[in-house]
């Protein structure tokens, strides 16, 4: 079960529809979704097909880490029992409100918490990922953190690119892996600038907004503008560039 949802998080779009599968394949997925695990001969007889075409599907969709086989045995004996259930991938063939549920949590821990308890929250992103990362770009110039720090944030964003006007770079995020969320609260969007300021040394600032309709968001390197340090925790956009008041 595990390998499957390795797979499914390195090698393909969690947010991928059902609707993209073949019609026979859809149909299966969807058998399986509303009366859970199912043998091959269920399947054939709930959607009227056969046993031969249920089977090469099911290949199918096991081997693209849609659904697992699992075996089970009537009363400990006999041969075992074969069916097929989704994956952690398969699940996420059919919507889900992961956004809805993040962005009530921001609002009911700045309600009950305050706002100070949401940037304690953030900026202990921050320096959970300054700590990851920061190791991994010792002794490299700043061009070089660039290309590595650009590295890091494809995993989530695979277009995700560099571009370079005059002396300063710009991390281009096509693909925000948290758009919804961001577009609704921009405040996570602070944690980026305060960790590539952090690790590069020099001011950040977001030059293109996907809130703004821009399409991408783009993060400006000013390698002129070096930063002193010690830099704030938690840089938040558009408020005076300051360390973070612990309230």
């Amino acid at each position: 079960m595990n390998i499957h949802l390795r797979k499914s998080r390195e090698g393909r779009d969690l947010s991928f529809q059902a609707e993209h599968l073949s019609e026979p394949r859809r149909r299966i997925v969807r058998a399986i979704k509303t009366s859970g695990a199912s043998s091959m001969s269920e399947l054939a007889s709930l959607l009227d097909m056969s046993g031969e075409a249920v089977r090469q599907h099911l290949l199918h969709l096991e081997r693209d880490g849609w659904i697992v086989r699992i075996s089970e045995k009537q009363n400990g004996i006999g041969r075992p029992h074969i069916r097929y259930q989704l994956t952690s991938a398969g699940e996420h063939l059919f919507d889900k409100n992961y956004d809805h549920l993040t962005i009530e949590v921001i609002d009911t821990m700045v309600k009950h918490l305050g706002m100070s308890a949401l940037k304690n929250l953030l900026a202990a992103m921050v320096e959970e990922r300054v700590r990851e990362w920061e190791p991994k770009l010792l002794g490299l110039n700043i061009n070089e953190r660039i290309k590595v720090l650009k590295d890091f944030y494809v995993k989530d964003d695979s277009y995700m690119e560099i571009d370079k006007k005059g002396k300063d770079y710009s991390l281009i995020e096509r693909n925000c892996p948290f758009h919804n969320v961001a577009l609704e609260r921009p405040i996570l969007c602070s944690v980026t600038v305060s960790v590539l300021t952090r690790l590069l040394g020099c001011k950040v600032y977001r030059e293109q907004r996907l809130q703004n309709g821009d399409g991408c968001c783009a993060f400006r390197i000013q390698q002129n503008e070096q930063v002193n340090h010690p830099t704030p925790c938690l840089i938040i956009e558009d408020e005076p560039f300051n360390p973070m008041s612990k309230e």
